[in-house]
């Protein structure tokens, strides 16, 4: 009975928080001159902390971003970059990552974040779908703009990001050069919050990546983001171990912490549970936020020795935690992880709020500010433990304006006054949220979302295919891998050899992570009548069903 009377208790305290909030978003706002340019009056506060994988470290104050993305702002001006105008930002897990985007906000252009996994042609999708007129890029990244800079006919500007002692090769400018040339003080153009600011490409189900468009009032929302789930105060440190190219780190990498003056850690190193577990131990962040991949392999390492005396929060997203995770952590730390389910288009939607009991394998109530259902498809809230859509009710400030030049994508998301997700979901009597699955076939692994079609396009290039086929297969570390089926040519031979030849040919041919772990040869693929794959029994067939 007291565990009942405390879950009514936290649902009561939800209810009313819910009932009272009001979204304040200021008709005027820049994320970098009103929230980076507010804390920097404090000459001594700690904005970033950055860990190289040689264990070099650098720390920015929030007065260092102000100056830096100040001259970032009037470099974009100097090179007549004008308001509304595309930049796409190619930078790993660096300080320049976040200078270079409070700066692009900060000159009113449309900043593109984007991850340095992609190969030439994504980037030249990109480009042209934009039409980008300036590349911001990291030494890594420079071959790969190279190779298809005569099919980026807009792109007037490429600026590299490289070691000091190296310069930046013939057709780039050195970005490090071009900032220190640029006069010091206050910069760039006003914005209102309901401005473009930012486009984020997501993964192409059945056709190319959609755009998704948000206005300056999106980084401004994501304060509550970083309140409300992360459960962050403005004194603490917040490790989120998301690439730069994702919409994860404008949760929690950048616009969230940083709204409330927190101070974020980032690691530029790859993922290596043991050395993840030696950081969270060395860099002592109070909130921790991490993808369940990277929750199942901590959870196998030796957990009995390791102390985080600093660690108050850890929460994850990207995809749903299996509770088996949740409770070896918790067993091991003390500690809960607290699920939460967002969007590419969107700020945080459901979560497991700070001292809100965990159901394990929810996602958690709805965020305050938003209207979550799980709907019908005539648009009717359904009944409690009813499938349906997950959809939002009308347009708050965290969700996206448009899939931006795709009028019938937009369309089709709508159902009269609902966004609809694309994700199906229940709901429990207590207003606790459950995935069941996608509503398409997107494929999540890791926390990667990756469409089916571009790892389908990729197989099909390659001579021995004829038809082939991408869905998920559960894996007990990525969630999912990506297990494709194929059908190939006649008098090809298939085998381990070929197997290894398709999975090159596709990490050639897209993003590495994409590539199919898994591979099956088949004579035929299932078909409807109408000739579309039946991904839904191929699903069903590669989870043994």
């Amino acid at each position: 009975m007291a565990d009942e009377a405390g879950l009514e208790e936290a649902l009561e305290r939800h209810r009313r928080a819910r009932d009272a909030f009001r979204w304040e978003v200021p008709d005027a706002f820049n994320f970098g001159r009103d929230v980076v340019d507010r804390f920097a009056c404090d000459p001594e506060r700690p904005a970033l902390l950055w860990r190289g994988t040689a264990g070099d470290e650098r720390r920015l104050s929030f007065a260092e971003v102000r100056d830096a993305s100040d001259r970032m702002a009037a470099l974009l001006a100097s090179l007549g970059v004008a308001a509304g105008e595309a930049v796409l930002i190619l930078l790993p897990k660096l300080p320049e990552w976040q200078i270079a985007l409070v700066g692009a906000l900060k000159a009113g252009v449309l900043a593109i974040p984007c991850s340095t996994l992609l190969r030439p042609k994504d980037l030249v999708y990109r480009a042209v779908h934009s039409g980008a007129v300036a590349i911001v890029a990291d030494a890594a990244q420079a071959a790969s703009v190279d190779a298809v800079r005569s099919e980026m006919p807009s792109v007037r500007h490429f600026l590299l990001r490289t070691d000091p002692s190296a310069g930046a090769p013939g057709g780039w400018t050195d970005l490090a050069s071009a900032l220190a040339a640029q006069a010091p003080g206050a910069a760039g153009r006003p914005t209102r919050a309901s401005d473009p600011a930012l486009v984020y490409y997501t993964s192409g189900t059945t056709g190319p990546p959609k755009a998704v468009l948000h206005a300056h009032g999106y980084t401004f929302a994501q304060r509550y983001t970083a309140e409300v789930w992360l459960g962050l105060r403005g004194d603490d440190r917040l490790w989120t171990t998301s690439d730069t190219g994702w919409a994860k780190a404008a949760y929690s990498v950048l616009f969230g912490p940083w709204s409330l003056g927190a101070e974020v850690f980032q690691y530029a190193g790859r993922f290596e549970p043991a050395r993840e577990l030696d950081l969270l131990e060395q860099a002592a962040p109070a909130v921790f936020c991490a993808p369940p991949t990277e929750f199942r392999l901590l959870v196998k390492e030796d957990l009995s020795q390791r102390r985080f005396p600093a660690l108050r929060e850890c929460v994850s997203a990207g995809e749903p935690l299996n509770p088996e995770v949740i409770r070896a952590w918790r067993d091991a730390t003390g500690l809960t992880i607290r699920d939460g389910y967002g969007q590419t288009e969107s700020i945080l939607l459901v979560g497991n709020h700070p001292g809100m009991p965990v159901r394990p394998g929810s996602m958690g109530l709805a965020m305050p500010g938003h209207e979550v259902e799980v709907i019908d498809a005539d648009g009717r809230v359904c009944a409690a433990g009813e499938v349906g859509d997950l959809a939002v009710r009308g347009q708050p400030p965290g969700l996206f304006l448009e899939y931006w030049k795709d009028a019938d994508a937009s369309a089709r998301c709508r159902r009269g006054e609902w966004y609809v997700t694309g994700d199906r979901a229940t709901r429990d009597e207590d207003g606790y949220f459950w995935f069941v699955g996608r509503a398409d076939d997107v494929i999540i692994s890791a926390g990667y979302r990756i469409g089916p079609f571009e790892v389908e396009s990729a197989l099909l290039e390659h001579p021995a295919v004829v038809e082939a086929a991408a869905v998920a297969a559960p894996d007990p570390d990525r969630g999912s891998i990506v297990k494709a089926y194929v059908v190939l040519r006649p008098g090809v031979e298939p085998g381990p050899a070929l197997v290894s030849a398709l999975q090159s040919h596709v990490k050639a041919v897209t993003a590495p992570y994409k590539y199919p772990r898994d591979v099956e040869f088949v004579d035929a693929l299932p078909k409807t009548v109408s000739g579309k794959i039946r991904r839904v029994e191929l699903r069903g067939r590669a989870a043994g069903g």
